[in-house]
Parts: structure tokens; C-alpha cells; sequence
């Protein structure tokens, strides 16, 4: 160790000793937490406080840690407060948005992802314009402390992971000789969130001592990154040039193609951010990088205007969904930096010296937008149920094809409270059947997992041949998704059933046509479940010739009479059919003609 860096360790004990503390204090503060909501504490009044709470825990304490030795002491102080009540009041508004059930008292991935990431940028705006004494630092500044920043937090989470490497392999080599109690002490919360914090916190503050260290390391990334920047514009390159050729409409059958377009885009800002550095200098970057460069400043716009087109084509076609919201987001973010890039390219001067406006403008974009996203503003959740009603409404979209599930479980209470309302629609086009189909998806207790349809729906949706009923409890057993007999019919697409006995036991057995899928049901101790598959040919008129009345039983059962439709006989083969030397073998399923998904998907 240098002298000069062993004085700045003796220096920082105080620091270090602050940190530590924080660290632990977030631990204890996060297990708190976590009995408050293990225990049922939380209700949907006191959600929005939870979530308030949960985000100020996870974000102010790093906040803190970064703002040590980096900001002056009041600027911290002013800095950190505004910190805490943004990242409190987020917290709080999506409790009051999010349906308070299971782990949805915690905040979402969504929030914690983008509120870091948001936070991040943010952070560094402040200690640049205060390092600088100027409310737009220099670039100099905003690219030192960034990425300085950025791997140590990454070596910070790798550390992180090493420390828990190491503690499950101390519990395991105590599990050995029968210490049980040292991996299940490890395991416990109120072990587990300090100790994970606290390592988390003496990470940052060891790599804050050795910044000449961590400089080094950034170089080194930089550098690699860097020359991977020629391989990723000739892709970008070559994909411009032979798309001519194949035209879009193979990009819009992927059902994916504004995504993978902005990632692209995304990896090419990285890598030419990491091309780009500090800006030209004496020997840097090296030709090769300089024409690289170029080209991606030049390529990015029109990969962010094919994907900004497929996604105002997709949202016409389907209307908004919170991931559209979020890739409109994002399709604007990168519009502004291929926008900025662009013109770098073109400006006079040294090499790409535009790009330095445009990164500045850029973080203040997003954060803007990311403080919009989650807060009343443009919440996604809202906009979408919006937009979804509307196209119901104006007939955009058929009552038969809309997602009723998404306004249940994918919407939070902006979703809830318009199904509610569609369940009490009396009035308007379809107001019947929408009312029906609303109520259904009210009474659904997951999205997936259960029977795609209630049990009113499978009352109307299915009728017994020669006007027969079904037998008690097979249309209100509680069916998972996978048995569900009436899957795969619809209004409007009814299926057919034969109600008869088909083994002889005097009990009846039920036969379901649904779409070419022939499945026969029994009761075995109250309970329905598949027993066999009707063999032979599908035939379109199956459904007019059951209508009719055209079918027959046979009344020898061997092990199950075969079902005669329309004068073919068709076999029952068992579930539990066997092969010729005992063995048990598998039926073969017909193919199953699934409904086309949801409008929204």
C-alpha cells in the first residue's frame, strides 16, 4: 500500500466506522420489516406506509453511503432529505395502486429496479454540480464519478455474493458433523439482513479508500468494452442494410421486434460510451475505434425509429399495456439519444464532442420520465385500464376478446375498480354479456391455475346432446386450468357433451367435444376426472349431427361402450390403456385447439 493511501485509511476510520453503522442499521431496520409484514400486520390501509417505509429502508441508506466523503455535510443533508420523501412518497402511491395481497405489500421489481437506476443517475448529477460548485458540472466530472461508481457497486454486490458463498459452505461443512444449528442460524432473517447490509456497506467504503484501485479497474472494463463496439456496429450495420431485402413484416412476426431494436440500440450506447470515455485525447481512441464510433452514432437512429414504429403499430392494433407504457418510456429516452448521437456525428469539432450534451440531457430525461412513470402522472397501470375500456367501449375489441383478467390481476386497483364497474354495466352494447363475463373474472381467485371459466360460464357454454343435463357436480367441480372439460369453448362456439353410461356401473360418464379435443370424464368418490379419449377421425358436422340428436351407445361395454356419432363408431381408449406385453402405455392426445389469446397480449 502507498503511503498516501495509507494516510487516507487512517483518515477515513471515522467514515468507515458511519458506514458500517448505516449498513447494520438497514439490516435491522429491513428485518423489522419483514416481521411487520411476516406477522399480517399489513392490511390495505396501512399498505401505502409499508411500501413508504420498505423503499426508504432499501434506497436512503445507499444514498448515504455514496454521499459520505463524496458531498459537503449540508449538501448531503439537503440531498438526502429530498431523496427520502421522493422514494417515500413513490413507495406510498404504489401502495395505494397496488392490491394489497401476498408479496404485493412489498414494492414491485418495477419500482426498486427503475427507482435505482433512476436514483443512480440522479446521485450523480448532485455530487458533480456540487463537486463543481455549478448546477452542470463538467463532463470530466459526471464520467469520473459514474462509472467509478458503477463498479463499485458492482464489486460491492460481488462481495456481497462471495460473503454467502462462504456462509453456505460453513453451514454445509457443519451439517457434516451434525451441527445443524450454524447453516440454520445463517438462514434466519434477523442474521441474514445485517449481515448482508453491513458487508454491503464495508464494500462501498473499501473501495472508496482505493479509488486509484477502482480506476484502474474501470479502465481496464472500459478498454475491453471498447473494442467490442466495431463488432456490434458491423451487426448493426449489416442488419440495416439487409433489412431492404426482408422486408419488416418478418420483424413484427416475432411479436418482439421494439424490444430486441432497443436493446440493440442500448448495447450500442453502452459501447460507445465506454469508446468514448473522457472524450479525444492524445492517442485515444485508436482509429479504428474513432470510425466505429461514427457508424454507431449514424445506425442507432433508424434501429430506435423502426422500434418506436412497431410499437405505435402494436398499441394501435391492441392498445396500451403497462410493458408498452414502459417501451414507450424507453423508445423515448432513446430517441433523445439517438437523436443527440446523431448530430454528434456531424458536428464540427473534435470527435463526437456533442455526445457530452447529450448524455447530460439524456439523465435529466430519465429521470423525469422514470419520476413520471411511477407516480400519478403516467402510471402505466392507470392509463392501461384507460385505454382498455375505451376499446371496449368504441367496439375496438369484442367483449368475447377482452381481458377481463389483465383489469383483475395485472391492473392493481385502477384495474379492480373497472372490472367492478363492468360488472355492474346495465346499459350500452353488450352490456349483458360484458356484465356476465366481468362478474366471472371478479370471482377468480388467481389468473392462472384454475378453470378458465366459472361455473355460470360453463352453464351457458356447453349442451348436453338429446337435451339431457349434466350430471350434479361436473360443471361445479373446482377444476384447474390443465382439466378444465369446457377449456376451449366460447360463446358463440359451444360445445357438445354425451351423458351416458358408459362402463355399466349404472352411474353416468360424460364424453366432451370441445374444438376436436374428445375427452371422456368419470366420477370416482365424488370426484370428476379424464378417463379416455374418443378415437377416429374429427369431422366438422360432429357438432350438427349431436344437435340433432344423431348419435347412439353401445350397450356392450368392453371395458367402455363406444360412442356412435352420426353412424361412425368412435372407441374409447382408457387413460390407463395397456400396451400388448402389460406394460402401461400413453394415449396419445388429440391436438388441442386453443382460443386465440387476449386482445392485450
Amino acid at each position: 500500500m502507498f503511503a498516501g493511501e495509507t494516510d487516507q485509511v487512517a483518515a477515513s476510520r471515522p467514515v468507515a466506522i458511519a458506514r458500517v453503522a448505516i449498513g447494520f442499521a438497514q439490516g435491522l431496520a429491513l428485518y423489522g420489516l419483514n416481521e411487520w409484514e411476516k406477522h399480517g400486520l399489513v392490511d390495505g390501509v396501512s399498505s401505502p406506509l409499508f411500501c413508504a417505509c420498505a423503499m426508504l429502508i432499501l434506497f436512503l441508506p445507499v444514498v448515504l453511503l455514496g454521499g459520505l466523503r463524496t458531498l459537503r455535510t449540508r449538501t448531503l443533508i439537503v440531498w438526502g432529505a429530498i431523496a427520502a420523501v421522493v422514494v417515500a412518497g413513490l413507495g406510498a402511491y404504489h401502495g395505494t395502486i397496488a392490491i394489497p395481497t401476498g408479496a404485493e405489500h412489498w414494492p414491485g421489481p418495477p419500482l426498486v429496479i427503475f427507482t435505482a437506476v433512476g436514483l443512480f443517475i440522479a446521485h450523480h448529477l448532485v455530487t458533480g454540480a456540487d463537486a463543481d460548485q455549478r448546477w452542470i458540472a463538467s463532463y470530466d466530472r459526471y464520467f469520473d464519478q459514474g462509472w467509478k461508481d458503477g463498479v463499485r457497486l458492482a464489486m460491492a454486490v460481488l462481495f456481497v455474493g462471495a460473503l454467502w458463498l462462504l456462509l453456505s459452505l460453513g453451514g454445509a461443512l457443519f451439517d457434516l458433523i451434525g451441527i445443524k444449528w450454524v447453516g440454520q442460524t445463517i438462514n434466519k432473517p434477523w442474521f441474514a439482513f445485517p449481515a448482508t447490509t453491513t458487508f454491503f456497506a464495508l464494500a462501498i467504503h473499501l473501495t472508496d479508500v482505493r479509488a486509484s484501485l477502482v480506476r484502474g479497474i474501470r479502465t481496464v472494463a472500459l478498454t475491453l468494452l471498447s473494442w467490442l463496439l466495431p463488432v456490434m456496429a458491423v451487426i448493426g450495420a449489416g442488419f440495416l442494410i439487409a433489412l431492404p431485402f426482408t422486408g419488416l413484416a418478418l420483424l413484427w412476426d416475432t411479436k418482439s421486434a421494439a424490444g430486441i431494436l432497443l436493446s440493440a440500440a442500448a448495447a450500442l450506447i453502452v459501447l460507445l460510451n465506454a469508446a468514448y470515455q473522457e472524450g479525444e485525447g492524445e492517442g485515444h481512441p485508436p482509429v479504428a475505434l474513432k470510425w466505429a464510433g461514427r457508424i454507431t452514432g449514424v445506425i442507432i437512429a433508424p434501429l430506435v425509429a423502426i422500434a418506436a414504429y412497431g410499437l405505435i403499430l402494436r398499441i394501435g392494433q391492441y392498445g396500451l399495456t403497462p410493458d408498452r407504457i414502459y417501451g414507450a418510456a424507453c423508445t423515448l429516452v432513446a430517441v433523445v439519444y439517438a437523436a443527440g448521437y446523431a448530430a454528434a456525428v456531424f458536428w464540427p469539432g473534435p470527435w463526437l464532442k456533442r455526445l457530452e450534451v447529450t448524455n447530460v440531457i439524456a439523465a435529466h430525461v430519465v429521470v423525469a420520465v422514470l419520476l413520471a412513470l411511477f407516480s400519478p402522472i403516467a402510471n402505466p397501470g392507470r392509463l392501461s385500464v384507460n385505454d382498455q375500456v375505451a376499446r371496449l367501449d368504441r367496439g375496438a375489441v369484442t367483449p368475447e376478446k377482452f381481458d377481463y383478467l389483465f383489469l383483475r390481476f395485472e391492473a392493481g386497483k385502477a384495474g379492480m375498480d373497472a372490472l367492478q364497474a363492468l360488472a355492474e354495466r346495465k346499459t350500452g352494447p353488450d352490456a349483458a354479456e360484458i356484465a356476465r363475463r366481468a362478474k366471472s373474472a371478479l370471482a377468480r381467485k388467481a389468473r392462472y391455475g384454475e378453470a378458465t371459466t366459472s361455473v355460470v360460464e360453463r352453464k351457458e357454454l356447453a349442451r348436453v346432446a338429446g337435451g339431457g343435463a349434466f350430471p350434479a357436480g361436473f360443471l361445479e367441480q373446482n377444476w384447474k386450468s390443465y382439466e378444465d372439460p369446457l377449456q376451449n369453448c366460447e360463446a358463440g362456439r359451444l360445445c357438445d357433451a354425451v351423458v351416458a353410461d358408459l362402463d355399466g356401473d349404472a352411474a353416468p360418464e360424460v364424453v366432451v367435444f370441445a374444438m376436436g379435443d374428445r375427452r371422456v370424464y368419470g366420477q370416482d368418490k365424488g370426484l370428476w376426472s379424464r378417463i379416455g379419449t374418443l378415437s377416429g377421425s374429427y369431422c366438422a358436422k360432429d357438432g350438427e349431427a349431436l344437435k340433432a340428436g344423431r348419435f347412439a351407445v353401445n350397450a356392450d361395454p368392453k371395458p367402455l361402450a363406444d360412442v356412435v356419432v352420426a353412424g361412425r363408431r368412435l372407441r374409447v381408449v382408457p387413460d390407463n390403456d395397456n400396451c400388448p406385453d402389460g406394460t402401461a402405455g400413453d394415449v396419445a392426445d388429440v391436438s388441442e385447439i386453443k382460443p386465440p389469446p387476449p386482445e392485450t397480449k
